[in-house]
């Protein structure tokens, strides 16, 4: 007895979540991870910086996929 209670109230949140829009705030979201207006040019920077670091390795890779396939 008493599980009733409770799963009527998990069908109701659960509801909540899939048919409500929500009402996200973008904004805090944004500031919460820290991101700000400059972040894409940061995310790029940073992604420049591994694909020069790490890129060396996929052209091994890719060179020894070939002599296997000819």
């Amino acid at each position: 007895m008493g599980r009733g209670r409770a799963k009527a109230k998990q069908v109701k949140v659960a509801r909540q979540l899939k048919y409500n829009s929500g009402g996200t705030d973008l904004d805090r979201l944004r500031t919460e991870l820290g991101v700000g207006e400059g972040g894409r040019d940061n995310n790029d920077h940073a992604s420049a910086d591994l694909a020069e670091r790490y890129g060396d390795f996929d052209d091994e890779d890719d060179e020894d996929e070939d002599d296997e396939a000819g």
